[in-house]
């Protein structure tokens, strides 16, 4: 009876596995044959001249430039709000909290977690109406604000990553500050985050991924379409996710859908590159830390 209930789990494990991996791979297929014939200098700078183009001399329009450079400023904006607070909540939950306040600010972190991102977009543009009433009448939606709101939907990323790196570290490790006579504020700077610094590493660029494919944040605080390149913290901006949106619901032609699926593609490929770039710095600093 068990070996038959052992066989039946393992089946199924097996099937659901298969399954996931052909939808997967129906998934990749549909976008390959669909994006990979749009891919060229024309999906990312249409009829502009690449060289005027890149420096904002020509606007380009109906082409992915724009929106590469609104996605790349938007994360790096997000990243510099969010990495700073995330990972220093991280580190005080993890080595100086006390139980009781650990345990209510984990519980707050985790509600945050589970926060829709459509409800972090509906808070930005709330801010705005607020500002428009009280202090700032000329308040609008923009790059700032939009990276403003995606900075709070990573924040709970970073907190647990660097929280769960530290918690996981063993327990002969924390002790070593103590022998060797350092203080725990020291022991903490000199022996464990160099320790955690590889789940840290890798759960910031996970969040970075995060950050550039989300579309709901971005549709109520500041984003268009054919905005062109981002004038300033204050103006609006063009992005990858919210242009794959606007195309597939609004195409006229099948060259629009088409281009949709490129750039789709692109995004992909971009979200891809984050996460093997976080699977490559794991492995290099566990291997610089197991040389160690």
């Amino acid at each position: 009876m068990n070996r038959l209930v052992t066989l039946l789990i393992r089946g199924w494990s097996w099937f659901s596995v298969l399954l996931f991996c052909s939808a997967l791979a129906s998934l990749l297929w549909f976008l390959l044959r669909h994006g990979v014939p749009t891919l060229g200098l024309e999906l990312f700078f249409g009829d502009a001249p690449v060289g005027k183009a890149i420096l904002g001399q020509v606007r380009v329009w109906d082409a992915l430039w724009p929106a590469c450079v609104g996605t790349l400023l938007l994360v790096l904006l997000a990243a510099l709000m969010a990495l700073p607070l995330g990972i220093a909540a991280g580190i005080y939950l993890a080595c100086f909290a006390a139980p009781r306040f650990r345990q209510i600010m984990s519980l707050s972190v985790e509600l945050l977690a589970g926060t829709p991102s459509i409800i972090m977009g509906l808070f930005g543009f709330a801010l705005i109406l607020f500002l428009r009433k009280t202090f700032f009448p000329a308040a609008n939606t923009s790059l700032l604000l939009a990276a403003g709101c995606l900075a709070l939907l990573i924040l709970p990323y970073l907190i647990f990553t660097t929280r769960a790196a530290l918690d996981s570290l063993p327990a002969g490790l924390k002790m070593i500050g103590p022998g060797l006579g350092l203080s725990h504020l020291e022991t903490v700077f000199h022996i464990l985050l160099p320790a955690a610094g590889r789940g840290i590493i890798g759960g910031v660029i996970l969040a970075l991924g995060r950050a550039a494919e989300d579309t709901a944040v971005i549709m109520l605080t500041g984003v268009i379409a054919n905005a062109g390149l981002p004038h300033g913290l204050l103006g609006k901006f063009e992005a990858l996710p919210f242009r794959i949106y606007f195309l597939a619901a609004e195409y006229q032609s099948q060259a629009q859908l088409d281009s949709a699926y490129g750039t789709a593609l692109v995004l992909l490929c971009l979200t891809g590159l984050l996460y093997c770039s976080a699977f490559l710095l794991h492995k290099t600093l566990e291997w610089r830390w197991n040389r160690q």
